[in-house]
């Protein structure tokens, strides 16, 4: 067999191997859309069938309730604290990582998995061990009339902590993949590190920091272990959505809670809408520059 005949003939094999008969194909499609009917489509459409089961009325009552009001101010206020602060964190470690080499470097990303890696509960009770009353620095805080455990600093630090690997972790090796040629050639050309960051690594970095802030902002919304330790699950002062519709479906105001539930739905999504639209925005960008 010639020189030229050996590629074409693995290459005709490689187009075999991804061509499978077209049974096999609808099969595969067919479990998997089975699955997802099961799984996603049937309980999604059930939370909102249950939700306006009684009607649009006791639908927007459940919502305009006092204590919904509050556990839906409570998640945003959490999900506007945690996602900014997650972003800085998150670009600052991505950076080091990325683009330098240091001591302790291997420790810092076993740190950033480390909520992927601890039960959400264990998180909250460490935090209950730290801040709560009985805890290391629960007396003096106590003394001087600061409280952390059972209030908002509480659920604040819980969303931070749960949610701070989401940013990082989408940008290090995006980052890594880019190199750090762009940013030299910019600091022997003379501009300083703000100039760099702004106009080098951040226009490249763009999709995949706000892909990553998504699904930070996802994930703040939506968080239910480590903010049950530390809220006690006071009605109107310390209940996120999640926490809320517990207590509702506990006490079998099954209307109220499909109805919490379902804003949650929405914003589940509302998120999967724009992870997509910035994934095809980033691949877009991607072939662009490939062109080019």
């Amino acid at each position: 067999m010639s020189a030229v005949a050996l590629p074409l003939a693995a290459a005709r094999r490689g187009v075999r191997a991804t061509q499978e008969p077209a049974w096999v194909r609808l099969t595969l499609i067919g479990l998997a859309l089975a699955f997802l009917t099961l799984f996603l489509f049937v309980p999604l459409i059930s939370v909102f069938y249950e939700a306006l089961r009684k009607g649009v009325g006791v639908y927007l009552a459940s919502i305009v309730e006092p204590d919904a009001l509050s556990a839906i101010k409570l998640t945003l206020i959490a999900a506007a604290i945690a996602v900014p602060l997650n972003v800085v964190f998150g670009v600052a470690a991505a950076w080091a990582i990325a683009k330098f080499e240091f001591r302790g470097k291997n420790l810092l990303i076993t740190l950033i998995d480390l909520p992927f890696s601890v039960s959400p509960v264990v998180s909250g009770l460490i935090y209950v061990l730290i801040f709560g009353l009985q805890g290391w620095l629960g007396p003096w805080l106590a003394e001087h009339d600061i409280k952390i455990i059972f209030a908002v600093p509480g659920i604040v630090l819980a969303t931070i902590f749960v949610t701070f690997p989401f940013v990082a972790r989408e940008l290090i090796p995006l980052m890594q993949a880019q190199g750090s040629e762009e940013e030299e050639a910019s600091a022997v050309l003379g501009a300083s590190g703000w100039q760099i960051f702004s106009r080098v690594t951040l226009p490249n970095i763009k999709w995949g920091l706000l892909y990553g802030a998504i699904l930070c902002n996802a994930r703040a919304m939506g968080e239910f272990g480590a903010v049950s330790v530390v809220s006690g699950h006071i009605r109107g002062s310390t209940n996120t959505m999640p926490l809320h519709v517990e207590i509702l479906y506990n006490e079998y105001n099954f209307a109220a809670a499909f109805a919490v539930a379902s804003l949650l739905a929405l914003l589940a999504l509302v998120t999967l809408v724009l992870k997509s639209v910035v994934g095809a925005r980033a691949a877009t960008d991607r072939e662009q520059d490939t062109k080019r």
